[in-house]
Order: C-alpha cells, then structure tokens, then sequence
C-alpha cells in the first residue's frame, strides 16, 4: 500500500463526500424531474398545456437519471456492505421506485401516439405517480437512516433483516417523505417557471410557493423531532485506517446523538440554515416573478437538507435499530484501499465530463417551451 499516495483512511473520507455530491447530483438534477411530473396535474389544464410541461423534462431526463446511476454504482463499489444491507432491506421500497421510473420512459413515448383523451389522461396520471412515487419513497428512506433499519449481522457476516415495507412507514419516516415532496415540488416548479410562461408559469410560480413554505415548516418540525428521537454514537473511537468489519467496534442508541456533530462543529449549523432560507428565498423569488433565482434557491435549499443529514450521522452510514454494534460506518464498510484509489481516478477522469455534458445540453436546450416551439419540432413529445 506504500504505492498509493492517499492513505486509507483519506480515501474513506473522500468516498464519503463524493456520496454526498452523487446524491446532491442526483435530488438537484433528476429532483426538477420528479416534481414537474407531480405538478402537471396541477399547473396544466389543456391538451397542449400538459404537452408544454412534458416538453419541459423530456429531453433532459435521461441524462439526470445519470447521476441516480452513479449514486448506485458508487455504494456497490465503495460500500459493498451498505448495498448489500440497503439493497435487501429496503427491496420492497426499490421496487416501487422502479416501477415508478419505469413508467416515466413508456409514459413519455407512448402518450402522444393516440389523439384519444382517455388514452392520455392514463398516462397523464402515469407520469404523476413515476414523480410522486418516487419523491416520497426516497424520502421515507432518509428517515429510516436516522431511525435505524432492523438488521444484524451474525458472527460470519451474514446479514439479517428483520423488517418489512410496513415497517418502514413510521410517523417520522412519512415526514421526511413529505419534506422530500415538498422540497422537489419547489425545485419542480422553480424549473417550469424558468421554462414556461402564461397560464402554466403562473401555476408553478402559486404552487412552487407553497411547496417552499411547506419545505422550510416541514424541516424545522422533523428538525425538532430529530433531536429527540434515538441516534447512534461509537463508545470507542474507530481506527479509520483498520479493516472493514462491522462487528468491530462498540457503538450504541441514546436520545438526541445525532446532534452531537453539531454541537462538536458549531458551524455545521449554516447547513440546516441554509436549508430553511434557500426554501424562503424561492417562495419568495416565485411570487415575485423571479424564476432563476427561485430555481437556484431551490437547489441551495436541497444540499443543505441533504448534508444536514449527512453531518448529523457522520460516520454512519446506516444504524441498526436491533444491534447497534451492527451498524454500517463509514470507517468498517468500504472497500479496500487499492479499490477507493483506482475509483477515485475513474471518477476524477469521467465525473468532469459528465458535468461538461451536462452544462452543454442545458445551454443547447435554454429558452422556453411553448405552443410555438412544439408545432416546429417534429420530435416534441
């Protein structure tokens, strides 16, 4: 290992953050997806109104849904434990998320095809639940990180799991489901206002607004409940170069630890603020007309929920709520060294492309969706 110029424990670290960055990638880019699908419903009444709003993400869809990809890969490559424990556990919960993005592809090609309402208006709804769906199922698994999820592993490493979907719907794990929801509504929205205008902009600009409002209330109050609920904490500092065994270390629930960080790391407190205000500003910029400046508080408002999280459970990855000692961290569950180091020079040699791609496609596809543009692109959904 002399060979490798990052030490282990550097590269755990680095794999930690570049997690974060893939989630952030993925709630930032597909997240405008999945809540403009929610809200066609609500902000487009006519034939060609819902036709402007699926123009909107049509072409761009793809490409966000990347960086769920990426997210993916790097949990099976960097944390093989935590996708093996995730994976299985939460199998009912995948399902439906991937039924639910199954859906968004054949929703889109198929719609169009018949002039029949009936047959649109089935996939009208189609696209709403691979947006709904999916928004929520995402969020109720956050909160059952913080919760902790019912498994162990015996003295082989074998992984059980103990829980079933059902299990998963707690009260809190539905509130997080809900600030996901909200949060991606007014990132949604803050897009359509961006890209439409007339009637349709106008819907987003009122219900992105409200979804704002909803997203600041609703982190606050699971805010709140956090601090009162169970968090896991090690009893014993970890060797965060040792080798990845989950039985190796001494770790326990007591209320409130998951804001010891914060209170460890005073300034990691920016990081909940920023959440709240990001969610006031696009309320704000949405109701006053400003659509750039309410998508981009939007997405200033989404990483600071997301690493909110991530710093209140560092260096958990995911809690076990029926052995604490089995809990995944970030210091036992990665891959070997040689391992993080070669992914790390493939991320560093493909992660810039996917962004300079990315930046290409949204400068090729700036300006507006409208009636207009649609009857001139014979490849408009």
């Amino acid at each position: 290992m002399d060979t490798i110029p990052l030490d282990y424990a550097t590269l755990r670290l680095i794999w930690w953050l570049l997690l974060g960055i893939l989630l952030i990638g993925f709630a930032v880019m597909d997240g405008f997806d999945l809540g403009v699908a929610t809200l066609l419903p609500a902000v487009a009444r006519t034939d060609e109104e819902r036709r402007i709003v699926l123009n909107v993400i049509g072409p761009v869809w793809e490409g966000n849904q990347v960086w769920l990809i990426l997210g993916g890969g790097a949990i099976f490559a960097a944390f093989p434990p935590l996708y093996a424990v995730s994976f299985s556990g939460f199998y009912i919960a995948m399902f439906l998320i991937l039924v639910a993005l199954i859906l968004r592809p054949v929703g889109f090609k198929f719609r169009s095809k018949v002039p029949d309402p009936r047959w649109r208006a089935v996939w009208d709804w189609a696209l709403f639940a691979s947006g709904l769906v999916p928004s929520l199922v995402f969020g109720v698994a956050m909160g059952n990180v913080l919760l902790g999820v019912p498994f162990h592993f015996d003295d082989t490493l074998r992984v059980y799991y103990e829980g079933g979907l059902f299990g998963l719907l707690t009260p809190f794990a539905l509130l997080c489901g809900l600030v996901s929801v909200a949060m991606l509504l007014m990132h949604g929205a803050g897009m359509l206002a961006m890209k439409t205008s007339g009637a349709v902009a106008a819907r987003a600009r009122r219900y992105g607004s409200i979804a704002a409002i909803a997203t600041a209330v609703l982190f606050v109050i699971g805010g709140t409940w956090v601090a009162r609920i169970d968090g896991y904490a090690l009893q014993v500092a970890m060797d965060a170069a040792g080798p990845s065994n989950p039985l190796a270390k001494v770790a326990v629930a007591k209320p409130g630890a998951w804001m010891d960080n914060y209170a460890r790391w005073p300034i990691t407190w920016l990081l909940p603020a920023i959440g709240v205000a990001g969610a006031l500003l696009s309320a704000v910029s949405l109701r006053s007309g400003r659509a750039g400046l309410a998508f981009l508080a939007s997405s200033v408002s989404i990483i600071g929920i997301i690493l909110t999280e991530g710093v209140a459970t560092f260096p958990f990855l995911l809690p076990s709520s029926t052995q604490a000692g089995s809990s995944l961290t970030l210091w036992d569950a990665s891959s070997s060294h040689m391992t993080l180091f070669i992914m790390l020079l493939a991320t560093a040699f493909f992660l810039p492309i996917v962004l300079l791609y990315t930046a290409w496609v949204f400068r090729v596809l700036r300006g507006k969706v409208d009636g207009d543009g649609m009857g001139r692109n014979p490849n408009a959904y």
